[in-house]
């Protein structure tokens, strides 16, 4: 053994004496790309580039994917603490127990975390277990990679869901998500709509009644206990009360101790993982602030209008309600289903903001507008596209026609 191998680690030395058998010629030779799939999940891979031109840069896909999943942290872990939040306050049967935590304050947000990681782990679990089962047999099938997209994918669907979603329904959602949203048109990179949201739609249009209403927010109420009302302060709005005899406060809200799907209710840590993916340049800042104001400015025009509760709310809670914030920073901002030119990174994300603040105020029956905004947006971001590149060529066309005729009067 040359000291070179010597100094490889033993994962790395087991994969390459693995390796042999799972290539052409190999006893498990039907297997490679799912070991390649393995192999380049624990090392940057030893291949490369033979012919072309090409660009070197650290941020391959997989480092790309790794850091929206610490991005997606913050907001994740102040989800699991709110399930189990919503669940000692709300639950009649564990509020005498809650009470007596409180009084410890350390014990309290200890078990509230604990409980939300128990009811979150099998979400989660469901969630990967069947996207990455569904995409290592379609990359098996066609003689592909298996790309790194769903490390991100198969996270954000659990989190934008309620906590008391049935994991086979959670199941069926991902698959559907998976398969006809996403490996249909060719995998990863091919997909015009984001699957995650695809699965929330799903399940949003196939199952209602365990999308929305007073009795799918908190975990309480899926074991059968008698729980508290679980309404958002969505539903609350939607129900005529104003804001300022809501349940809950701005600072509740910003920090999100309220009802609301897994981990979206948090601005506060939505936005630092959103800081974290346009400081490294993973997210398009010009699609989140166009996000940011388009919802804002069809706020203010319905301020105007003040019509009805809903148009007399404050522009800016439209940002701390519902799926807002997390869209805009993690599902507008996908790279594959956004606008590709800067321009119209501006007209997409100010069109997704405007429409997720008109949906929500003009039908009340679909009151997380974010959802059906970012889909509908996905469907006209190639065209927005195809607009601002021909704009371009005009520009171009006519600035070298001035040219010529100058040259030619000279």
């Amino acid at each position: 053994m040359s000291p070179s191998t010597d100094k490889k680690p033993p994962l790395r030395r087991l994969i390459e004496s693995l390796k042999p058998h799972f290539s052409q010629g190999g006893r498990f030779a039907s297997l490679e790309r799912t070991f390649e799939a393995f192999e380049t999940f624990a090392y940057t891979p030893d291949t490369v580039t033979r012919k072309g031109s090409h660009i070197r840069d650290a941020v391959d896909m997989k480092r790309a994917m790794i850091i929206v999943v610490f991005a997606l942290l913050p907001a994740l872990l102040m989800g699991m603490w709110n399930i189990g939040y919503q669940h000692y306050t709300a639950d009649i049967d564990s509020l005498a127990q809650a009470s007596c935590l409180m009084l410890s304050g350390g014990a309290f947000v200890w078990h509230c975390f604990l409980f939300g990681l128990v009811r979150m782990l099998p979400l989660i679990a469901v969630s990967y277990i069947v996207g990455l089962v569904i995409e290592f047999t379609f990359a098996q099938l066609r003689g592909h990679e298996v790309n790194e997209g769903f490390l991100v994918t198969g996270l954000l669907i659990p989190m934008i869901v309620p906590v008391t979603t049935p994991l086979w329904q959670l199941a069926l959602a991902v698959a559907f998500a998976v398969i006809i949203g996403k490996e249909v048109f060719g995998g990863t990179g091919m997909n015009f709509m984001n699957p995650a949201l695809l699965a929330r739609a799903f399940l949003f249009f196939a199952y209602p009644k365990h999308m929305s209403g007073d009795e799918v927010w908190i975990a309480a109420k899926a074991w059968g206990n008698d729980a508290i009302t679980g309404a958002t302060p969505l539903a609350e709005l939607k129900a005529g009360a104003d804001v300022h005899s809501w349940s809950y406060s701005l600072s509740d809200l910003f920090l999100g101790a309220m009802p609301g799907s897994c981990c979206e209710t948090s601005t506060a840590t939505i936005l630092l993982g959103g800081l974290l993916l346009v400081v490294t340049g993973i997210a398009s800042w010009r699609i989140i602030v166009g996000v940011l104001a388009g919802g804002g400015l069809m706020g203010l025009l319905f301020n105007i209008i003040g019509a009805n509760s809903y148009m007399a709310m404050p522009f800016y809670y439209h940002y701390l309600l519902g799926g807002f914030m997390f869209g805009a920073i993690f599902m507008a901002t996908d790279p594959v289903t956004s606008a590709q030119t800067n321009p119209g990174r501006w007209i997409y994300g100010m069109m997704t903001g405007a429409f997720a603040v008109l949906l929500r105020v003009v039908n009340p029956a679909y009151p997380e507008g974010m959802m059906l905004s970012i889909l509908l947006m996905n469907c006209f971001a190639p065209l927005i596209d195809h607009c601002v590149v021909g704009v371009n060529i005009r520009k171009r066309q006519r600035r070298a026609l001035r040219v010529q005729q100058k040259e030619g009067k000279s």
